[in-house]
């Protein structure tokens, strides 16, 4: 009597699931996947776990509230992070992966309560990487971006001795640039055609904050305002030169400390070994001895 009343139950649920769902038109899972799938623009495929993810936190997106900076500023990481979701969906997908981790500290207090901390600080720890997931990408693009600029400097102050026409000498030099400094050269260089120069640089400068780019950006606007400056990226040229020899510089400083940990656990393995083999003479010693 009991397992019919239960299969009834689930039968029930899943029936009145499903006429909700088309009175509501609900997308089918299918559906929500190809739509996943379609709207990445990375090459791989959407995974289920994905989905559902995405899915409730649609849903739960309508319950998140964002003042208007912060939801502008989210808006530009965003999109230079290349993730296709609103802000409150994508603070909301924050809560729901931490929250799912966080459910299984209920089996933990039943089974074995000892690891119970563990998953609270997991799931804290997986909410902090996906609310920095979109800042740790733009940082990174920036980063690459900066590691250019001496390179683009030093090609824009040889192309304007012969030209002046900064869409073709961005264009040019977009075929050999690097991944990140490629893309945003691709926007900004549409933003050019369909619209004013100045503007386009501009908006390319606000969506990284770089303020070595700021003076590349500011070079160029004086170019279309036809202002020589031939010798200003000279100038700049030599500095962003120095700049990118210091940041070289803390590089090689920070190697022997990731290489002294790694030293220490050799001496660590030597110790080890060398006791183990004492401790191995010790032992047939006293075995002889008694």
């Amino acid at each position: 009597m009991l397992g019919i009343l239960i299969a009834f139950m689930c039968f029930f649920s899943f029936g009145s699931y499903m006429v909700m769902a088309d009175l509501v038109k609900l997308p089918t899972y299918q559906a929500s996947k190809a739509i996943l799938n379609v709207s990445r623009r990375q090459k791989k495929k959407a995974k289920n776990f994905d989905v559902w993810v995405i899915d409730i936190s649609t849903k739960l997106a309508k319950f998140i509230k964002i003042n208007a900076y912060k939801k502008r500023k989210m808006i530009t990481s965003l999109k230079s992070a290349q993730i296709n979701l609103s802000p409150e969906t994508y603070i909301a997908k924050a809560f729901v992966k931490a929250g799912l981790i966080l459910l299984s500290i209920i089996p933990a207090l039943l089974i074995l309560p000892i690891i119970s901390p563990i998953i609270l600080f997991l799931s804290i720890a997986v909410y902090f990487k996906e609310i920095g997931r979109a800042e740790e990408a733009v940082k990174k693009q920036k980063e690459e971006i900066e590691y250019e600029l001496p390179r683009f400097a030093s090609t824009l102050t040889q192309e304007l001795k012969a030209s002046r026409d900064v869409l073709s000498i961005l264009e040019t030099y977009k075929k050999s640039a690097g991944k990140s400094m490629k893309k945003e050269l691709e926007i900004t260089v549409a933003d050019m055609k369909s619209g004013s120069y100045e503007a386009a640089l501009t908006r390319f400068e606000t969506r990284l904050g770089s303020s070595s780019l700021s003076e590349v950006v500011r070079g160029l606007i004086g170019v279309i305002r036809g202002d020589n400056s031939v010798v200003y990226f000279q100038m700049l040229s030599h500095d962003l030169k120095q700049l990118e020899l210091q940041r070289l510089k803390t590089i090689a400083a920070k190697q022997p400390a990731k290489i002294r940990k790694y030293s220490f656990a050799m001496l660590l393995c030597f110790i080890f070994m060398y006791l183990a083999v004492m401790g191995v003479e010790i032992v047939k010693t006293l075995g002889d001895m008694f």
